[in-house]
C-alpha cells in the first residue's frame, strides 16, 4: 500500500469537525508569544513570501488566522484577460462538464447534482459548461476573488465530511468534493450561470464571504439562503475566504476555451488569466 492510500484511508475514523474546530481554536489564540511564534514557525516550514503581504510583519497580526487570510498589496495580484483564477493555487482539474461529471482526480469523478446538494434543476444548467478545481495549499493565498463579474442569486450550505483536499487524498477518496462540507454560491453573469463551490477540509476553521461573514461551520442541515437585495461583484473582487486551506470548485453553464499553456496541477495566481469563453 503506497503512504498517499494510507493517508486517505486513516483519516476515515478521525473524528474531522472536532479535530478542526479544536485547531480553529488554536488558530484565534490572542496570546502573543504563542501566535506569533505558530506564524514564524508556519512561515518558515512552508516558505511563505511576506514580501506580497500589505503587512509584511508577522508579530502586526492579533491571530495567527488573521495572518492566514492576510491581505495582499494591491499589486501583487494583476488581472489578466477573460476568465479569472479566483484564488493562488494548483488548476488541479479542468475542462467540460460530461454528463454531470467532473474529474477530481484520475479514476475519479463526482457528480454536479451531488456537488451542489443534490439540487438537480441547478446541475441541469451547467450540462455541456466547463468547470475547473484549484487547490489552496498552505502556503498560497487564502481569500478567494470573482473569476467574472456576477450577481449572487443564492448560497447554500452542505453538510458533510472535512476529509484532507491535498492531492494524496483526492486520488483515493472518491466523491471528495461532494462529501465535504461546502458552500456553494450561485451568481448570474454575462456569460449565463455560474457556481462557486468553497470546499472545506480538515482543520479549514470555517470559511467567511464577504456578504454574510462566517458562515461555517452550521447544523447538519442543507440551507439556502436567499437575499432580498441584489449582491453585485466585479470581476476580481474579494468574494470570500478559508480560515486555513481548501479547494474552490468552479463551473459556468459556457463553455471555456482553457489556456493552451495548462495543465492539470498547475500553479496558478489569483487574477491570472485561465481562458476565454467560446463565442465571447
Amino acid at each position: 500500500m503506497s503512504l498517499a492510500k494510507f493517508f486517505a484511508l486513516i483519516q476515515y475514523p478521525i473524528p474531522h469537525h472536532l479535530l478542526s474546530r479544536l485547531v480553529g481554536c488554536l488558530a484565534e489564540c490572542r496570546v502573543a508569544w504563542l501566535k506569533n511564534a505558530l506564524i514564524r514557525a508556519f512561515i518558515k516550514v512552508f516558505k511563505v513570501d511576506m514580501g506580497e503581504a500589505a503587512e509584511p510583519d508577522p508579530t502586526a497580526y492579533a491571530t495567527f488566522n488573521d495572518f492566514f487570510t492576510r491581505e495582499l498589496k494591491p499589486e501583487a495580484r494583476p488581472l489578466g484577460e477573460g476568465l479569472l483564477s479566483p484564488a493562488d493555487g494548483n488548476l488541479s482539474q479542468f475542462g467540460p462538464i460530461e454528463a454531470d461529471r467532473l474529474l477530481q482526480a484520475k479514476g475519479h469523478r463526482f457528480s454536479m447534482i451531488d456537488l451542489l446538494g443534490g439540487d438537480a434543476d441547478a446541475a441541469q444548467r451547467y450540462t455541456g459548461g466547463s468547470y475547473a478545481n484549484i487547490y489552496l495549499s498552505p502556503k498560497d493565498y487564502h481569500r478567494v476573488h470573482m473569476p467574472l463579474a456576477g450577481t449572487l442569486t443564492e448560497m447554500v450550505y452542505v453538510p458533510g465530511r472535512l476529509f484532507s483536499v491535498n492531492a494524496a487524498t483526492t486520488e483515493h477518496v472518491p466523491n471528495l468534493f461532494a462529501r465535504n462540507e461546502r458552500l456553494v454560491c450561485h451568481f448570474d453573469t454575462e456569460y449565463g450561470p455560474m457556481v462557486v463551490v468553497l470546499v472545506g477540509a480538515m482543520i479549514v476553521a470555517a470559511i467567511e464571504t464577504v456578504w454574510a461573514g462566517q458562515v461555517t461551520p452550521l447544523s447538519g442541515q442543507v440551507q439556502r439562503i436567499r437575499f432580498d437585495e441584489p449582491i453585485h461583484l466585479e470581476r476580481g473582487a474579494e468574494m470570500g475566504r478559508f480560515k486555513l486551506g481548501s479547494t474552490v470548485v468552479m463551473a459556468f453553464a459556457g463553455q471555456v476555451d482553457f489556456d493552451d499553456a495548462l495543465a492539470p496541477k498547475s500553479k496558478v495566481a489569483m487574477g491570472q488569466s485561465l481562458g476565454v469563453f467560446k463565442n465571447s
